[in-house]
């Protein structure tokens, strides 16, 4: 089942019509995250980022917007699929309703809850090899637009098709000043010796939720020191570990870049540290 405005329809259904701005123009927003067991992981943290992007791209946020009501719309669309045990992934989409060119007929939303299973409550370290190159055929924007999680990722889907076609597990994004932001599907973090260092918003990177959660793991540790700074390509060779960060993976160390091997030390003790986390922000 898929949520539409509060309404359940068949995964089947046509919900959506030709003027959808979101499809017409990547006028929308969405937040994927984890569920497990009735439990939203980092919820707060998703729907605040949410409500901000929407500010930032001046939609207007309805009344009923509030925390307890998109938790509850998530949780009644996960209850439909019969999903209330086990671990889930949520992706929750909000666009501009149909109506205008370029600029809009209204500025009120819309919002769609979709729901699939997954296979594990926990981020699972997955030691399988996972080989990464460099993007250059476009560049991320230095803007606060990159840092939003819209709809309009046209350039992380051209890195996947490249990423397929080479054999490579995902591709490293950089930006117009040549430095690498992140990944196609997260925030990178790169390990020299015991700093880690991660590039900061203003170098376009994703604003990731695990991204933040990880940087206060890692600021509240005396092994390890956060720096957030410019990575520059020729950093990556040099470096002793690399790993991406999302919400539904959570960790995912890179093995291979080019003809440097990696190992996942750092990020198997930083996973441990990420599920005791979520269990803890699941029952505060």
């Amino acid at each position: 089942m898929i949520n539409f405005n509060g309404t359940l329809f068949p995964q089947e259904k046509e919900i959506l019509t030709a003027d959808n701005r979101g499809l017409k123009y990547g006028d929308a927003l969405f937040e994927t995250l984890r569920c497990v067991n009735g439990a939203l992981f980092f919820w707060e943290d998703h729907y605040f980022r949410l409500m901000a992007s929407m500010r930032i791209l001046r939609m207007e946020i309805p009344m009923e917007f509030t925390l307890e009501f998109l938790e509850e719309e998530i949780k009644r669309t996960i209850s439909a699929n019969d999903e209330d045990t086990g671990a889930t992934r949520v992706r929750l989409t909000v666009f501009r309703k149909d109506g205008g060119l370029y600029t809009p007929a209204t500025n009120d939303v819309s919002y769609v809850i979709e729901t699939s299973t997954l296979e594990s409550p926990f981020y699972l370290m997955d030691d399988s090899p996972y080989e990464v190159e460099l993007f250059k055929d476009f560049y991320v924007n230095k803007d606060m637009l990159s840092n939003l999680k819209t709809s309009n990722r046209v350039l992380h889907v051209v890195a996947s098709v490249f990423s397929k076609e080479n054999g490579y597990a995902n591709c490293l994004l950089v930006n117009t000043d040549k430095q690498v932001v992140e990944a196609i599907n997260g925030n990178l973090f790169v390990v020299k010796g015991n700093q880690i260092k991660t590039p900061p918003l203003s170098d376009g990177c994703l604003d990731g939720i695990i991204r933040k959660k990880l940087m206060e793991i890692i600021s509240s540790s005396e092994e390890w020191e956060l720096l957030e700074e410019s990575i520059s390509p020729f950093e990556l060779q040099k470096a002793d570990e690399m790993f991406i960060t999302n919400s539904i993976q959570g960790i995912q160390p890179i093995s291979k870049y080019r003809k440097k091997e990696f190992g996942s030390s750092v990020a198997k003790g930083l996973v441990g540290k990420l599920n005791a986390k979520a269990r803890l922000a699941q029952t505060s």
